[in-house]
């Protein structure tokens, strides 16, 4: 539905939704939804149980509440995403790819509408759910923000040519294979699994090696134990080594493109990709995180610009008379 809610008309057709909705979801500034009258207090006034939520840059408090923002300046330059992932010695900082930040948020925001939603059938009250982008970074950050309150956040940099940073745990580690594509290790049990990795490898031998016997060693002779773990897996090719670690029970996976997600075998088997005809025009979209059932959400093209507004209108008890004189109005579209 489009509706102008500046006009007195157009927040009178709003309030009466408002009356018999179960949620009210806005990204406008508080400063707007007060000089517009259709803040929580004002809404809920008129429907208790109804369910306020405010997705917004920084917050509803404090001196930038009603700052304009996007996820690229609230989020990934002031939420310190930006700064945590750019590695020292680039002289900018890297840009944020697209939406990260609205996605990650929008995420918090159904999950705080559904919790409220859940706790209004047992209280009977409505609630008001508030989400920024700014707390959004701070909560995908939490470990490092929680470092830095400890005085322990160390930033990330750039190694010199040739150079690899090393790791406190060389079975967590990056390692480039024979083809220049690199493998991702994350073995943060390493004493469970060294055993099943040096015979993956093709190297049981290292098993016995007393530098690398156990988590405190392989730590204390952690660069001799990166050396040599990059030297086997500069042997083979990725392929290679996906096909002597495809029944192993340790973490691992290839560093992939995102143009290799659609043919990656889990992402298919689990219609992580779906497609949405249009007419003639079909194309591919990501399913969404979450299944019910098993079963992907089912995608459709978005409503266009208004299309509903008139059904709309018709439910709420407009007549069309009504109706073609908010279009003279220009208060519908």
């Amino acid at each position: 539905m489009a509706l102008d809610v500046k006009t007195e008309q157009g927040r009178d057709i709003l309030l009466a939704m408002a009356r018999e909705t179960d949620v009210f979801l806005t990204n406008f500034l508080p400063s707007t939804l007060d000089r517009l009258g259709l803040g929580a207090d004002e809404l809920r006034g008129i429907n208790p149980r109804l369910i306020y939520a405010r997705g917004h840059g920084h917050g509803v408090r404090g001196p930038d509440a009603n700052k304009p923002a996007y996820d690229s300046t609230a989020f990934w330059a002031r939420g310190g995403m930006g700064d945590t992932l750019t590695p020292e010695g680039l002289e900018t900082p890297i840009n944020q790819r697209g939406a990260i930040g609205d996605r990650n948020g929008a995420v918090h925001l159904a999950f705080g509408i559904a919790a409220a939603l859940f706790g209004r059938d047992r209280t009977g009250e409505g609630a008001v759910i508030d989400v920024s982008l700014l707390s959004s970074a701070i909560w995908t950050l939490a470990s490092d923000v929680m470092a830095g309150l400890q005085g322990t956040y160390r930033h990330s940099r750039l190694p010199e040519p040739g150079q690899r940073i090393p790791s406190p745990n060389p079975l967590a580690a990056n390692y480039r294979c024979a083809d220049g594509r690199f493998i991702t290790l994350c073995l943060l049990q390493g004493d469970k699994y060294w055993l099943d990795l040096c015979r993956a490898m093709g190297h049981p031998e290292l098993a016995d090696d007393p530098r690398f016997a156990d988590m405190r060693s392989r730590a204390e002779h952690g660069a001799e134990c990166e050396q040599t773990l990059a030297a086997i897996f500069a042997t083979r090719t990725l392929d290679s080594w996906r096909a002597a670690f495809a029944d192993e029970r340790f973490p691992w996976e290839p560093f992939q493109s995102v143009t290799e997600l659609p043919e990656d075998p889990q992402v298919l088997a689990n219609g992580y990709i779906g497609e949405v005809a249009d007419g003639d025009v079909k194309y591919s979209l990501p399913t969404g995180v979450v299944q019910f059932d098993e079963k992907p959400a089912e995608l459709r093209r978005a409503p266009e610009h208004g299309q509903h507004t008139e059904e709309v209108l018709l439910d709420l008890g407009f007549g069309w008379e009504q109706i073609a004189k908010l279009k003279e109005s220009r208060i519908i579209p």
